[in-house]
């Protein structure tokens, strides 16, 4: 889970992004191109975390983020990108990313979203601390499989939307600020869009509601944030 995937065709850019996530001692495999980086994803199973520039030759670094994805839910995905606007941000995180950093970026910044991003994708891959099995009406979170399940049927769930589950099966019928929410799963010292949150529990309500754009399980507190709807209330 030390492994790290770099798309991005800019050589000065990449070289600049390999240099510190060595430093912090990551194993790295490099991709100039789509194509590159779905051959090297298939070549490196156990890659943790991949970074991956949206504008690059042959297949772009959304579709590249598609297919990653559909394959494996539990690799966690970042965009670097120079493209800021909303609508381009919130399409990459619809396909399955947990993280989105526009460039130019600082070292530092770079750091703490992949360690983050990490600490989640390790929490889905170790052993639990705590309860093996959090329940709630027709769902069940078996914290030592890493499963998230409706009604017995395993729900695949990036590292990111476990995370919030998680969160929000140890507090049934709490409201969850989106502060709260971006400190617990993103980290206390994230400095990115707080709009992750929103297309985050988007995504998590497509897969676990019947109507999404009728929640029952997850309850939108105006103006604060999210609450998970207790069934014994």
């Amino acid at each position: 889970m030390n492994k790290v995937l770099i798309l991005e065709d800019e050589e000065s850019i990449r070289s600049f992004i390999v240099v510190n996530l060595k430093r912090e001692g990551f194993h790295i495999i490099e991709a100039a191109t789509g194509d590159e980086a779905l051959q090297q994803f298939q070549q490196h199973p156990d890659i943790g975390v991949a970074l991956l520039d949206v504008m690059v030759p042959g297949i772009d670094g959304f579709e590249v983020c598609r297919q990653i994805r559909e394959a494996n839910e539990r690799i966690g995905i970042i965009f670097l990108t120079a493209k800021v606007q909303e609508k381009d941000k919130i399409f990459g995180l619809s396909l399955g990313a947990d993280d989105y950093i526009s460039k130019p970026f600082s070292p530092g910044e770079l750091m703490a979203r992949v360690h983050s991003l990490l600490r989640r994708v390790q929490l889905q891959t170790t052993a639990p601390v705590h309860s093996p099995v959090l329940r709630s009406g027709p769902f069940e979170l078996h914290t030592e499989l890493r499963e998230f399940r409706k009604n017995g049927s395993a729900i695949d769930v990036t590292p990111t939307e476990l995370a919030l589950l998680h969160l929000f099966l140890e507090h049934p019928g709490v409201p969850l600020s989106r502060d709260k929410l971006l400190d617990e799963v993103w980290g206390e010292n994230y400095i990115g869009d707080p709009k992750m949150v929103d297309v985050n529990m988007r995504r998590v309500r497509q897969k676990i509601e019947q109507d999404p754009s009728k929640p029952v399980y997850i309850e939108t507190v105006w103006g604060f944030g999210y609450k998970w709807k207790d069934s014994d209330q």
